[in-house]
């Protein structure tokens, strides 16, 4: 599933007044942070995940790799990439909380 552009604008307005439920720390890409952001989408759909000092991502293409990479093995979407912090979209297969717009 790929999302339009008025999808991304819809999410991001939804988004802008959550707190980050995830933090990228040193340990980088580890199987325990795979499992905390698949929990969190499981349970919100919609989450902020910020990267922290320590998560040795310096630059604007390695956030935008890295956001990749983890939408990949969540099977979620990144509905945006902003400074230190990206915001995960995946519906809930049986009851979908949030209505996209078409």
């Amino acid at each position: 599933m790929s999302l339009t552009g008025k999808q991304r604008r819809f999410l991001r307005a939804r988004g802008h007044g959550l707190a980050a439920v995830v933090q990228v720390g040193k340990e980088g890409m580890s199987p325990a942070l795979i499992t905390a952001i698949d929990q969190a989408l499981a349970d919100h759909e919609l989450i902020k995940v910020r990267f922290g000092q320590g998560a040795l991502i310096d630059n604007k293409s390695d956030r935008r790799d890295a956001a990749r990479a983890l939408a990949e093995q969540t099977q979620s979407e990144v509905a945006q990439v902003l400074g230190n912090t990206l915001l995960l979209y995946r519906a809930d297969p049986d009851e979908p909380r949030l209505q996209l717009p078409r």
